[in-house]
């Protein structure tokens, strides 16, 4: 096995050999008679709080007298190490549990080994609860981490398909290649985690990696779904020129930041399902060894909305092995009623008559995910005229409509965030969040994205650096927006990385707050100052954000912003 280079020395973290300040540690676990006043300051010393079960968790570790000495030789590192996690109490919590899940001296053999990997494993175990359980799941997955390219860069979607393939391709039953999926899932989740804490993995490239193993998921689990359909119901087909049959594409958009290739560590996938047109049926495949039976075969529409029901439910459905991505499709026509899979001529109509401004703005992070991608572009084709406008001239009295019309929508995210107390504390929709830059960003673009398609992009750094390219923002006002979005997406992917849940908000509890500050890279060696500091931090980006997105939405008549932008478009303001 290749394994990350480093020495196999553990003088260094020796009792007598320390890089710590930290008082000796090995007699909590050598020494003949134990005093319980003396075993608490040193276990103190290290960050620990609730001491007695800290000594019940070296205790339950250390079994017999080789092993308590095995133990012993790594403890100074082991306990350095959490100490300078958000959680040591957790991580040391973790440590019984995965040593109660393998052979315990093998495991300590190999620590011993590798420190390396002891110290990545406290990094696991003391900040993220989820990646920890993935872990003591799977222990193998510990020695997976130690390969030399597992770490060192993250893999590229064609990687990942091709690993993916190699994990399925030898299984035929549709759940058990479900499963394979989502324990691939797990694995893969495991390392974008740890790349991101130990800092070798940019917000950006965490935030590709999520999305580009979301898609790969996607697709496969269509693929797996949809092949099974066809062995029931025949291969969806409609009559193309001279009456010829062909097969009926069908493909997944993803919208919001699935879409925007910017995916949260817990996000849901926003996802639309549609199929190339509303006629036909299900038919035998050319070539087909025998007809579909009479009275098995199925209109198109009937065939679409199976696939997408079945989709969305392996997708979200948790099992044994876990769940593969939340779906949420309230972004689809009718939003969260009505039909799940519509055909483009039915978008088409929809957006012709219903079509609202938050929708113009979700689907700019439009992007085909799964399926076919010709039906995927011929989506992004049909809806760009709703999207930018067409017939309508652009003046200044429909400019200032439509950013009437998002400062609407951003209102009433305002009043929920005030019912619930998260004014402040929401890092996505609250006060100078993350929200307020993606929706500044967006309403520049629909407002002058149809004359200026430079300004188009879907994600939201790449739009702020089209906007400076056209001089609607300078490069001050870009570093800084830029700067808050890093930070405030990082603050996120800490907050979510805990339990795998879909939170935004900072934590009321000062112990919760200080394991964030120290989980987003504040030092651990002063909690109060390292949340001092990131206090300070989250409200200098936050009021700068706020100050820009009102900017553009308290008065846009006289706002420079939404001046520049008309003169963009050649529209008198």
């Amino acid at each position: 096995m290749k394994r990350q280079s480093e020495k196999s020395d553990m003088s260094r973290v020796s009792a007598g050999g320390r890089e710590s300040g930290g008082p000796d540690p090995t007699p909590v676990l050598l020494a003949a008679k134990q005093n319980a006043e003396q075993v608490r300051v040193i276990l103190s010393a290290y960050g620990l709080r609730d001491l007695d079960l800290a000594d019940r968790n070296l205790e339950a570790m250390a079994g017999d007298p080789l092993q308590r000495n095995r133990l012993a030789e790594i403890l100074p590192m082991l306990l350095e190490s959490i100490s300078r996690t958000a959680d040591p109490d957790q991580a040391l919590n973790h440590w019984e549990r995965l040593f109660g899940s393998v052979s315990r001296a093998s495991l300590l053999d190999y620590l011993r080994t590798w420190p390396r990997m002891l110290d990545l494993l406290c990094a696991i175990f003391g900040n993220s609860d989820a990646l920890a359980f993935t872990l003591i799941r799977d222990p193998m997955l510990v020695y997976w981490l130690a390969e030399e390219e597992v770490l060192s860069r993250a893999p590229t979607r064609k990687e990942l398909q091709r690993a993916l393939r190699e994990s399925i391709g030898h299984l035929t039953a549709k759940e058990t290649k479900l499963d394979a999926l989502r324990r691939f899932r797990r694995r893969e989740m495991l390392r974008i985690g740890v790349r991101d804490l130990l800092k070798r993995a940019t917000v950006p490239e965490t935030t590709a990696s999520l999305s580009d193993l979301a898609c790969v998921l996607i697709h496969a689990a269509y693929e797996i779904i949809d092949a099974d359909l066809r062995r029931q119901y025949g291969v969806p087909m409609h009559q193309a020129g001279k009456g010829r049959w062909v097969e009926t594409g069908f493909t997944v958009m993803g919208m919001g930041k699935l879409g925007g290739h910017e995916l949260n560590y817990s996000s849901d996938v926003d996802l639309i399902y549609l199929y190339e047109t509303h006629g036909g049926e299900t038919r035998a495949p050319k070539g087909g060894r025998a007809p579909i039976p009479p009275g098995v075969g199925i209109s198109n529409e009937e065939y679409f909305e199976i696939l997408a029901r079945e989709l969305t439910r392996v997708l979200s459905e948790p099992t044994r092995e876990g769940h593969i991505f939340r779906v949420d499709l309230r972004l689809r026509a009718e939003g969260s009623i009505g039909q799940l899979a519509r055909s483009l001529d039915e978008y088409q109509r929809y957006y012709a008559v219903r079509g609202q401004v938050w929708e113009r703005l979700a689907l700019l992070k439009a992007a085909p995910v799964a399926g076919s991608q010709t039906v995927g572009q011929a989506f992004l084709k049909m809806v760009k005229p709703f999207v930018l406008g067409s017939g309508e001239k652009m003046d200044r009295d429909a400019a200032i409509a439509i950013v009437q019309d998002v400062r609407a929508v951003k209102d009433m995210i305002d009043a929920k965030m005030t019912d619930r107390g998260h004014t402040q504390r929401n890092v996505k929709l609250g006060t100078g969040g993350i929200r307020e830059i993606e929706f500044f960003v967006q309403t520049i673009q629909v407002l002058a994205g149809r004359k200026v398609r430079v300004l188009l992009d879907r994600s939201t750094l790449g739009s702020l650096d089209r906007l400076v390219r056209k001089k609607l923002l300078s490069s001050k006002e870009r570093d800084a927006l830029t700067a808050a979005y890093l930070f405030l997406r990082d603050v996120e992917h800490k907050l979510q990385m805990v339990h795998d849940l879909q939170t935004h908000s900072l934590p009321e509890e000062a112990d919760e707050l200080e394991r964030c500050a120290v989980r987003v890279g504040y030092s651990a060696e002063d909690r109060k100052k390292a949340v001092a500091s990131f206090h300070a931090d989250h409200q200098r980006h936050t009021e700068m954000v706020h100050r820009t997105f009102q900017s553009l939405f308290v008065e846009p008549k006289t706002s420079p912003i939404f001046k520049a932008t008309l003169k963009a478009i050649g529209v008198q303001s």
